[in-house]
C-alpha cells in the first residue's frame, strides 16, 4: 500500500497519520500498577474490547459522546501521552504493540485479543478503504493482500505481533482472547473479561443480570453499526471552529500529519459485519494458497494457529 507514507519509529513500522511523538511517547510510558491495556493486532477486535471494557467499568451506561469514550479508554499510539496523563481509573488504555514494546508492569492487566488472520487482512483493507488519510479509497484487495503478507502495514507483520504474545498467554496478568470465541460465546466471555478486570466487576454482572444485557446490548454488532463512527474523526469535526492553538495536542499532531486529507469524506463503515469467515470468499484460490502457504511457513513449530484448527478454510 505505497500510497501513504509509512516508516519506522523506533522499531514500529507506522503511517503517516501516527505522530512519531505519540509513539516514542507510548512506548516509553511506565504502566502503573492499576494499569489495563487492551492490546492486539489492527482488526483483530481491539476496538471492540474497548467498548466492552468500557461498558463493564461503567455499569453498562453508555457514554456520553465519542469524546468522553475516547478520553477513558484511549489509543496511546494515536493520543499520545496527552491522553493517559489525566486519565481516571478505572480505565483501559488501547495499543498495538508486541510483548517486546509493550510497556510492562508484572501488576497492570493486559487483555490480548486475536483474530484469524484471514478476517483480520479483510477487516484491515476495509479499513483502508474507510480513512482518508491511508489514501486507499480506490485501493484494491489483490494491491492489500500483499502488503497484509509482507507486513507493509501499521504495526507490521501479523505474526511478528502474535507470536510475540501467543508464549504469554496463560500468564496471571494476561487474558488471551479470540475475536471469534468472543463473538460466538460474548456473554461467557464478557464474564470472563469483567472477572479479570476485578471481582467487584465480575460480582456485579453476577448481581445485576440488567447491566449484563446493557452491555450485551451496547456492544452489539448492530448496535454498534448504527451509532458508532470513529471517535478521532468526531473530535477533529468537533473542533472544526476552533482556533488550531486551542485543540488538543493529540489533535494538533494528527491533522499536522495528516494535512487537509484527514477532511476527505469515509467510504463505508466504521463497524462492518463482524462476522467470522464470511471474509473467506474475497481471497482467489491463488491468495487462498498463498495466505496457507504463509501462515504453515510462518506458524512452524507452534501451536499458535490451534484456536482457529476448526475454522473451515484452515483446513
Amino acid at each position: 500500500m505505497p500510497r501513504v507514507p509509512f516508516r519506522y519509529v523506533d522499531g514500529v513500522f507506522v503511517g503517516r497519520h501516527f505522530a512519531e511523538e505519540n509513539i516514542r511517547e507510548a512506548l516509553a510510558y511506565k504502566p502503573r500498577p492499576d494499569d489495563v491495556f487492551i492490546v492486539g493486532y489492527p482488526k483483530s477486535g481491539t476496538t471492540w474490547m474497548q467498548y466492552i471494557v468500557y461498558y463493564i467499568f461503567n455499569n453498562g451506561t453508555p457514554q456520553e459522546s465519542s469524546e468522553e469514550f475516547a478520553s477513558k479508554t484511549p489509543f496511546f499510539e494515536l493520543l499520545g501521552q496527552e491522553a493517559v496523563e489525566n486519565l481516571p481509573r478505572p480505565a483501559a488504555i488501547k495499543m498495538h504493540q508486541t510483548f517486546e514494546k509493550q510497556p510492562f508492569n508484572k501488576d497492570a492487566k493486559y487483555v490480548y485479543i486475536a483474530r484469524n488472520p484471514f478476517d483480520c487482512c479483510v477487516s484491515f483493507y476495509h479499513h483502508a478503504r474507510y480513512f482518508p488519510t491511508y489514501e486507499f479509497q480506490d485501493g484494491t484487495f489483490e494491491e492489500f493482500f500483499e502488503d497484509f503478507i509482507q507486513g507493509q502495514l501499521d504495526f507490521g507483520d501479523y505474526f511478528d505481533h502474535l507470536l510475540s504474545w501467543y508464549p504469554h498467554r496463560n500468564d496471571a496478568n494476561v487474558l488471551f482472547v479470540t475475536y471469534e470465541d468472543l463473538r460466538t460465546h460474548t456473554r461467557t466471555w464478557i464474564q470472563k473479561i469483567a472477572d479479570f478486570l476485578g471481582s467487584e466487576y465480575g460480582d456485579r454482572l453476577r448481581a445485576e443480570p440488567d447491566c449484563m444485557e446493557r452491555i450485551l446490548e451496547y456492544t452489539s454488532v448492530e448496535y454498534m453499526q448504527k451509532t458508532k463512527c470513529s471517535p478521532m474523526l468526531e473530535l477533529e469535526r468537533k473542533f472544526v471552529d476552533v482556533p488550531q492553538d486551542q485543540w488538543p495536542r493529540s489533535i494538533q499532531r494528527y491533522v499536522r500529519c495528516c494535512g487537509d486529507i484527514s477532511r476527505k469524506k469515509s467510504v463505508g463503515r466504521f463497524v462492518r459485519k463482524g462476522k467470522v469467515g464470511d471474509y473467506a470468499n474475497d481471497f482467489t484460490p491463488e491468495q487462498m494458497k498463498r495466505m496457507k502457504d504463509w501462515i504453515a511457513s510462518r506458524t512452524a513449530g507452534s501451536d499458535v494457529m490451534k484456536p482457529w484448527q476448526d475454522l473451515k478454510w484452515m483446513k
